[in-house]
């Protein structure tokens, strides 16, 4: 039961981060489109958030099947 449950919640966990990196990566090609030459500064945003976000992932993927 305990495994099952560990395995739920790094399940949830994954598919967490690949929301908010999807959403993330949209709202940052929104934003170069509209304004092209601020690229650089937007792209580095996005990749500190998206390189958070994985963090967070992995932390709770290992508090997940620790649990187990």
């Amino acid at each position: 039961m305990t495994g099952t449950l560990a395995a739920v919640g790094a399940g949830l966990a994954v598919i967490g981060a690949g929301l908010g990196i999807g959403r993330i990566g949209g709202q940052a090609m929104e934003a170069i489109a509209r304004q092209p030459e601020a690229g650089t500064k937007i792209q580095t945003a996005m990749i500190i958030s998206a390189a958070l976000i994985e963090g967070a992932a992995l932390f709770a993927i290992v508090v997940a099947l620790i649990a187990k």
